[in-house]
């Protein structure tokens, strides 16, 4: 509708009964990684489907955000997304400069990509 796009705060172990209705959605991204390492196979199936991944709230998740990140990466690059989580209420660690920095780091070839070409492109900002 209108352009717009859908942001989910979700927990991706609830994907599996969501998955027809997320990857029907024109625009949509999850925060967090998904949340939850057990429901990243259920994250990586809708990123095949052209949903986008934030890295962002690091200190919400119950995962290894460098090894979900490789992971997104591995199916497409384009589908990540960097933010900072900010100002970073009811987490058990507030952001910090070194996220970004594991970020860039992760991402390698693809860092300007994830911390800025690929948010660009998917609000349509370049």
């Amino acid at each position: 509708m209108a352009g717009w796009h859908a942001e989910l705060y979700i927990d991706a172990r609830d994907l599996p009964e969501l998955a027809a209705t997320v990857a029907a959605l024109p625009a949509v991204s999850i925060d967090h990684l998904g949340l939850h390492a057990d429901g990243l196979p259920e994250l990586l199936r809708l990123v095949e489907r052209g949903v986008k991944v934030k890295a962002t709230g690091f200190g919400r998740v119950e995962l290894d955000p460098a090894a979900a990140m490789r992971a997104v990466l591995e199916v497409d690059p384009s589908a990540l997304l960097t933010g900072t989580d900010l100002p970073s209420t009811r987490a058990r660690r507030p952001f910090a400069d070194a996220d970004l920095a594991l970020v860039a780091e992760v991402a390698g070839e693809h860092a300007e990509a994830v911390l800025c070409g690929n948010a660009a492109a998917f609000y349509r900002l370049g």
